[in-house]
């Protein structure tokens, strides 16, 4: 697949610049899962937590909308909860995807509630196990081999309900 792609984007002007090949790839879509709703759990005073905090886990649905296969290589943005800058997140990932594959991954973030002030509220409301909007802003790096490593956004990745557990 990877070779017709190459091979149409030749033909259409002769001969292929790096960054029009490049062009050719498109960014994986996420999405928040089905049925793995997104989570945040209370967390004690311990090591880097004087106050406490909280870990969150976002359950991703990873689509490579590509007609050949790329490894979605890493993902670096901020946490929005309720509209308010929550943590960064900055991941490794080196997760294989065909083409026109789509995966269920978690992605995984821990706030410290010294740092965070300003989520006082929003804090409150998961402590009464209120649902909590969340955005997960952010660029997005992948390996598509011969067609190079482009990086996509910023952008939002992900939105959803954060929920109590």
């Amino acid at each position: 697949a990877r070779a017709v792609v190459i091979g149409m984007a030749m033909s259409a002007g002769g001969c292929a610049t790096l960054e029009q090949l490049r062009a050719l790839v498109r960014a994986p879509v996420f999405e928040e899962a089905e049925g793995q709703p997104a989570e945040i759990r209370l967390l004690g005073p311990g090591p880097g937590r004087p106050l406490g905090g909280a870990a969150v886990r976002l359950w991703t649905k990873v689509t490579n909308p590509n007609a050949f296969g790329l490894t979605l290589g890493t993902l670096a943005g901020t946490l929005f909860l309720d509209g308010t800058r929550a943590a960064a997140a900055d991941f490794p990932l080196g997760l294989p995807l065909a083409a026109g594959q789509t995966q269920e991954i978690p992605i995984d973030l821990s706030i410290s509630f010294s740092d965070l002030p300003a989520l006082a509220e929003t804090l409150r409301r998961t402590a009464r196990s209120e649902n909590v909007p969340y955005t997960l802003d952010g660029t997005i790096g992948v390996d598509a081999g011969r067609l190079g490593q482009p990086v996509f956004g910023p952008m939002t990745l992900v939105r959803g309900d954060l929920r109590v557990r």
